[in-house]
């Protein structure tokens, strides 16, 4: 059985159990870190991460984003996720790694704290259950806005920032929904509590801009670039709340929920009420490029 074993901080490997912080570390009074969520699967080849560059250099843009130092180089916390793999032996995981001020300093403005990068790999099923791509998710348009330019830095994954996902998806659970679905200040469609959106409409897949205030996925530009090169037109654009009940598919894409179609949105169907054409196409594709499947895209894998 596959389990999580060590913790990888600060250049050193340290059991699990020991990876622990002080009651006064700066990130946790105040959300001052910034993180990551990347995958790694088995594939043909072996256990493979799935577009691990990219992600630490995401990684980097959050630090200097947030103004956290950030002492090791992409090509360093790659090699540290990966030893970290063969050191749990882990297949299929779910890596975080996370940059955050410590100990040092209780003002807002953590001068006198020291920055610390920890990284953790475990095993992660499916993030909406079993069910969720063969039947699709329910979902709700949230009473909470998706946090803005003129606040934080959404382009960054900052830790505090994602205080507003978490009220977004706990509104859609109490309600009785999967998931959560938010706009910006503007009303025009952001994304989900932790992944990006797409709209389907007469064989077209649409998808919010940068500019809207939605994080720029990883898995979002995965997906694009997959559809694309099937010959789908993809389009980034504003999207209003009315083309979420006039669409004929919706499916939402990140790390953790991969590609997760959309049966419904405020209990209003979405299409017939299952995953569509289009979104399956999706799915396929993407499990392929993650599981080593396509050879176009095994780029995008570093092998453990």
């Amino acid at each position: 059985m596959e389990s999580a074993t060590h913790i990888w901080s600060d250049g050193e490997l340290i059991p699990w159990e020991q990876a622990q912080v002080h009651f006064m570390t700066h990130a946790l009074q105040y959300g001052t870190g910034v993180f990551e969520g990347i995958r790694s699967y088995a594939t043909p080849e072996g256990p493979a991460v799935f577009r691990l560059v990219e992600h630490m250099d995401r990684l980097h843009d959050s630090a200097k984003a947030y103004e956290i130092p950030l002492k090791w180089s992409t090509e360093q916390l790659v090699e540290a996720c990966l030893e970290l793999l063969r050191v749990t032996g882990l297949d299929n995981a779910y890596i975080r790694p996370l940059v955050f001020w410590g100990y040092g300093d209780v003002g807002l403005y953590p001068s006198k704290s020291p920055a610390h990068t920890m990284m953790a790999a475990f095993p992660f099923g499916s993030y909406h259950g079993s069910h969720a791509v063969t039947e699709g998710i329910s979902t709700m348009v949230s009473s909470w806005r998706r946090i803005s330019h003129n606040s934080f830095v959404p382009t960054a994954k900052g830790s505090g920032g994602y205080l507003n996902s978490m009220l977004a998806k706990g509104e859609a659970t109490r309600s009785g929904y999967d998931e959560a679905i938010l706009l910006n200040d503007s009303g025009q469609v952001a994304e989900g509590s932790g992944m990006n959106l797409f709209v389907v409409e007469d064989e077209v897949v649409y998808t919010p801009p940068v500019s809207s205030g939605i994080l720029k996925g990883i898995t979002r530009d995965s997906v694009m670039t997959l559809l694309r090169a099937e010959g789908v037109e993809v389009v980034e654009t504003d999207l209003a709340r009315g083309s979420l009940y006039t669409a004929d598919e919706i499916f939402l894409a990140g790390t953790a929920a991969e590609v997760t179609p959309v049966r419904a949105v405020d209990g209003k169907t979405v299409g017939d009420g299952t995953p569509g054409p289009m979104t399956l196409k999706a799915v396929g594709l993407y499990r392929d490029a993650v599981t080593g499947k396509l050879d176009d895209y095994e780029h995008w894998l570093s092998h453990v």
